[in-house]
């Protein structure tokens, strides 16, 4: 018998396993697919690969203004993508190799849970003391007709050619990503949103409306408002036909509708487990699910779904779990990066938000080209500050910019410590630098 079973070995899965096994439980971890998961295999680690590719391609576009006598030329997806697959192939060794010291048993397979502390791979039942479900999360496929010739996320890094064309629906994280790539690439890209703005409310307004700016000043062709009413398929390519009856012809159309927990198959409402209506599993405080010798965490409790969050529960839990201690992650200030062209980082509350929670807010904000495209021409950047009134603290901080994902990771610490306006104010800037603006922003209201 096992003193824990993990079902689902990406983020959260790996490194609940990892530490409880460090900690001398007696661990098996079962996947499915691929060991490291989503982020690994199919999101966070190709995906910025690819942007580091589009890139690249943007700073050779713009080395001539800087007086390098260089010119874009065609871009190699293959090899890009090669290379790509190397680096994730190695990463998912490391995984192996990691699990593997710290004595976790590690079985490929389909799991089921077939009673409280039963759980069914392949042919083989094993049993635990604990089981945590940590099975993450899968692309929603949309429904309209047409939706067969349709790709996911998944399916962009098993490309090796690139598209001409590119249709990509939805406005989220990885709609807005996937179109600066493909665009950075040399693909004539559309985006097609069918909310009046660009990701979703949890960003400031402003932010939203400036990126939508910014994208199309990259050359992405923007469409807020409208949703697709079918895809066809066309002698070379395919025909997207639009709320508005406008048609966009493309090579490729790309569905970045949202993802849903990765429940279907696991057998958790046979044996009493609760979902929520997006087949979430329900979790109370301490992620334990309404059988209590079985746990959840990560994605396919359908909470903040971000890698980071995943690790720091899988750590968490394990401890909780082994040792007692109580389950202590901070999930009020989590800093979060949109890898956009150009990039999008938050932290804390939307100048909406704040307002909605009582606050007497006030806001700065500045709008400006940094030095690094002043004779090179590239996006914009915003940054903008919200502000209590009352008590002068900062409660939410918000880029649009290059490295906007390096600028914010600092200043969340910062307000993880509590700064104030003040403390942004007395602090000395390192010039030149973007990340400067935020602590010389004077004027209320931008």
């Amino acid at each position: 018998m096992y003193d824990l079973i993990v079902i689902g070995a990406g983020s959260a899965g790996v490194r609940c396993a990892r530490i409880a096994a460090s900690l001398g439980a007696r661990v098996v971890l079962v996947e499915a697919r691929d060991v490291g998961g989503t982020c690994v295999n199919r999101g966070c680690v190709p995906k910025k690969l690819l942007v580091y590719g589009a890139d690249a391609r943007r700073s050779v576009r713009r080395a001539q203004h800087l007086g390098v006598e260089v010119a874009p030329g065609p871009v190699s997806f293959d090899r890009l993508q090669a290379a790509v697959q190397r680096e994730v192939g190695r990463l998912v060794g490391a995984y192996g190799r990691t699990l593997e010291r710290a004595g976790v048993e590690v079985r490929a397979g389909s799991a089921v849970v077939v009673g409280p502390n039963r759980v069914r791979v392949g042919d083989e039942e094993i049993t635990g003391a604990h089981i945590v479900v940590a099975t993450g999360g899968e692309p929603i496929v949309p429904s309209f007709p047409g939706a067969q010739h349709v790709a996911v996320s998944d399916d962009v890094f098993e490309l090796t050619e690139l598209p001409r064309r590119v249709v990509v629906v939805g406005g989220g994280y990885i709609g807005v990503e996937m179109a600066g790539i493909f665009a950075g690439l040399g693909a004539q890209v559309s985006l097609v949103v069918r909310g009046p703005e660009l990701l979703n409310p949890s960003f400031d307004h402003d932010v939203r409306h400036f990126l939508a700016e910014q994208l199309r000043r990259d050359g992405v062709d923007v469409r807020l408002g409208v949703a697709p009413l079918h895809v066809s398929d066309e002698a070379g390519g395919y025909r997207v036909v639009l709320e508005d009856h406008d048609e966009i012809e493309a090579d490729y159309v790309l569905a970045a509708t949202g993802r849903r927990p990765k429940t279907a198959g696991l057998g958790l409402e046979a044996v009493g487990v609760a979902l929520g209506p997006l087949g979430e599993v329900v979790v109370d405080a301490e992620y334990r699910t309404s059988v209590p010798s079985i746990r959840a965490i990560g994605d396919v409790t359908g909470g903040i779904a971000l890698t980071p969050v995943a690790t720091a529960l899988g750590s968490a839990l394990a401890r909780h779990l082994m040792l007692g201690e109580p389950m202590r992650v901070a999930l009020d200030l989590v800093p979060t990066a949109v890898f956009s062209h150009p990039s999008v980082a938050m932290v804390g509350s939307t100048e909406a938000a704040a307002r909605a929670a009582g606050y007497d807010v006030v806001t700065y904000k500045a709008q400006f080209t940094s030095m690094r495209h002043a004779i090179a021409p590239g996006p914009a950047t915003l940054v903008k500050l919200v502000v209590d009134r009352a008590t002068d603290r900062v409660l939410g901080l918000h880029m649009v910019g290059d490295d906007a994902g390096e600028v914010v990771q600092g200043f969340a610490v910062a307000l993880r410590a509590g700064a104030t306006k003040a403390h942004f104010d007395q602090t000395i800037g390192i010039h030149p630098t973007v990340a400067e603006e935020f602590v010389t922003l004077r004027t209320p209201g931008g």
